[in-house]
């Protein structure tokens, strides 16, 4: 009993760390839809994220510094999206799909000038890494039935983004539907024109937004490329910026049900090397390229709106224009 207990925290331990680049891009884009902008550009801003941290990491040795310049990249990226869409009132779509491009791009031509290693950052020794934090107690209570494994291998041992991630859940929550702020915000992506009647800027409100979510982007960037992974390789970011929006999309725009989203996708890529080899019944051994492909199936299925018709806000992608 106590080795299954083992064997279920350490696949919900690696279920989190996988999941927490979605999880903060999904936050992202929850604040960025919530206040009416359509963000497609999470796959780009997590990008340039994990780039400028690993370079950064790299030429300082500091992965706080790293950390610092993954956020900033991401909020650069965000401010120009913000330009673009609510400013010049342009097609968000376009202008999200232009950030993901120019992320794809421009990370690999600036990899190449500033390491000359293809497009790739040098491998960060672990002073250049947030590494995984032990909490006290962690190693004496690892015996323990039943909570000592959940504390010692589940609890324990995450990394500090892990935990930063988690903590973005219940801190959007709050913002969002215990604040003054997070009220606007929710009422210039539904009503845009009652926000603008009452006597607030709908334009600064989305611009506020967008940054929001460039910041958290940023953040997940960074956790993949100094935290979760020992440098910046090209295409690191895989997806997980669509596979989020699928996540923010299945979750109907609410942050609880979005993080359980996120945790499912989490849970099918991490059931991908304890499944390979596995045989089924009439099926035989599973390929454990089918398992990898799991996530990205089920982005298709969530956006295809197979579960369900999810009813964004009413705002949603329509730029404001102010009447005179």
């Amino acid at each position: 009993m106590h080795e299954v207990i083992v064997d279920i925290a350490q696949i919900l331990a690696s279920t989190l760390r996988l999941s927490t680049p979605l999880i903060l891009c999904a936050m992202a884009g929850l604040f960025s839809e919530r206040a009416g902008v359509v963000d497609i550009g999470l796959e780009g801003k997590l990008l340039m994220g994990a780039f400028a941290a690993a370079a950064v990491a790299s030429l300082t040795g500091s992965p706080w510094l790293g950390l610092l310049a993954g956020i900033l990249a991401g909020m650069a990226m965000a401010l120009v999206h913000a330009f673009a869409c609510i400013t010049h009132r342009g097609d968000q779509i376009v202008s999200g799909v232009a950030i993901n491009i120019l992320a794809s791009g421009l990370t690999v031509v600036m990899g190449i000038a500033i390491f000359s290693q293809g497009g790739q950052s040098p491998p960060l020794s672990r002073e250049e890494r947030f590494l995984p934090i032990t909490l006290p107690f962690a190693d004496a209570l690892r015996g323990v039935p039943i909570l000592g494994p959940i504390y010692a291998d589940l609890i324990s041992g995450q990394n500090l983004l892990v935990y930063v991630a988690l903590l973005s859940v219940p801190l959007a929550v709050v913002v969002l539907f215990a604040t003054s702020f997070g009220l606007r915000l929710r009422a210039v992506g539904e009503a845009p024109e009652a926000v603008d009647s009452a006597g607030y800027s709908v334009a600064w409100l989305r611009y506020r937004a967008v940054l929001i979510a460039g910041l958290l982007c940023g953040m997940g960037g960074a956790y993949l490329s100094i935290a979760h992974g020992g440098g910046f390789v090209r295409e690191m970011s895989a997806g997980k910026g669509y596979i989020a929006l699928a996540a923010l999309i299945f979750g109907k725009w609410r942050p609880v049900p979005t993080l359980f989203a996120c945790l499912l996708f989490g849970v099918l890529e991490s059931s991908a090397s304890r499944l390979s080899g596995v045989s089924l019944p009439l099926v035989g051994a599973i390929p454990v390229d089918v398992v990898l492909l799991a996530p990205y199936v089920l982005t298709v299925v969530l956006l295809a709106g197979f579960f369900g018709r999810a009813i964004p806000p009413r705002a949603l992608s329509v730029p404001y224009v102010k009447d005179r």
